[in-house]
């Protein structure tokens, strides 16, 4: 009979997902990844079977958090426009304010191992069209409230929004704060 697992499996999937948002996935050691975890490097493999297999489920726990966020964010009262410029503006200024600019662990990750890495892009992909629908959902709702012109083609406005998303996350972490919330503004001039 095996010893029943000492750690909280979720916790620790939480904590490696920092690592490799911090260090992507290369460079993230399974010894740092153990050591963040809170577990040793034997019980990291016999846990989550691989480096491979635990980066997956660090993605798949970031696009639930992120959804979550984002849905809730999104909902708050406001204006469509208010809404999603507040939205952008914290992604990035989230990234600013924070010692090290580390951007998205869903773009770092489609950056690093897009289209090479079958599992990692399928990731990415359902979290992008995920934050996608709840983009345009909001746009919809705004259409609905009379916030947002009604020939906005909803669908096509969120999908611009998440490609600047990813551009916002990126450049956040070369120009200053004024420059990428000027991108922002002239992004949501369609709305």
């Amino acid at each position: 009979m095996g010893r029943p697992k000492q750690f909280d499996e979720e916790a620790a999937v939480a904590r490696a997902m920092e690592v490799f948002w911090t260090n992507g996935y290369a460079g993230s050691s399974p010894a740092e990844l153990a050591e963040a975890a809170g577990i040793g490097k034997g019980s990291l493999y016999h846990a989550f079977g691989s480096k491979r297999e635990l980066f997956g489920r660090a993605l798949d726990t970031y696009d639930r958090a992120g959804a979550e966020f984002t849905e809730e964010f999104l909902s708050a009262p406001g204006s469509t426009k208010e809404r999603i410029r507040a939205y952008l503006r914290l992604l990035v200024d989230v990234d600013f304010d924070a010692p090290v600019r580390r951007g998205c662990l869903a773009v770092n990750t489609a950056l690093e191992l897009g289209g090479r890495d079958e599992g990692a892009t399928a990731a990415v992909r359902r979290a992008v069209e995920r934050s996608t629908d709840l983009l345009a959902a909001r746009i919809e709702r705004g259409k609905l409230a009379g916030d947002v012109p009604a020939a906005v083609d909803a669908a096509e406005q969120a999908r611009f929004l998440m490609v600047t998303i990813a551009g916002l996350r990126v450049t956040a972490r070369i120009f200053d704060r004024e420059t990428v919330h000027a991108a922002i503004d002239t992004a949501l001039a369609g709305l």
